[in-house]
């Protein structure tokens, strides 16, 4: 319920007594902004990693992270995924990059996560991204920027392309 209101205070949600929820008229343009932001931020985060990444114990931590899948039938796994996706794309924007860019990667992932409680009311979780996220750290581990910055663009504005682990 929280959220709902949320949404609502951020002009994402329109609450009417008796009637419903609806979505904002401007919500669709609004959430392409974001996306294109994420899309921007998280792959430069995803390539700096793959150059920049040493600590050994971040990295695994993240590899262990990318790991993390939900049963779509279980809101509480769901509930524990985004806290583990959050904590995943976060923690890549750690591996040295620069202070504007882990600040604008923890705003876009805010925006998102907003999103990702909200499908949670119609019960949508979308395709689990486990694939995704292993071949985000590969790229990285093995440090190849390129293919870091592909593949968090692939995951980010591709989701449609997913395959189910």
């Amino acid at each position: 319920m929280r959220l709902r209101w949320r949404l609502q205070e951020d002009r994402l949600l329109r609450i009417v007594p008796n009637r419903g929820y609806f979505v904002s008229p401007d919500y669709t343009a609004r959430a392409y902004g974001y996306l294109r932001v994420r899309a921007a931020v998280e792959c430069a985060a995803a390539e700096l990693a793959a150059r920049k990444a040493t600590d050994s114990e971040l990295l695994q931590k993240l590899i262990e992270l990318s790991e993390t899948s939900y049963q779509t039938d279980s809101i509480e796994s769901y509930m524990e995924f985004i806290e583990a996706d959050t904590v995943f794309h976060v923690g890549l924007r750690a591996c040295r990059a620069n202070q504007m860019l882990i600040r604008a990667v923890s705003e876009a992932r805010c925006q998102m996560e907003r999103i990702m409680y909200a499908a949670i009311d119609i019960h949508y979780f979308g395709e689990v991204p486990t694939r995704e996220h292993r071949e985000i750290m590969k790229a990285i581990v093995e440090h190849n920027p390129d293919a870091a910055r592909r593949h968090m663009h692939d995951h980010i504005v591709n989701p449609r392309a997913r395959s189910s682990d």
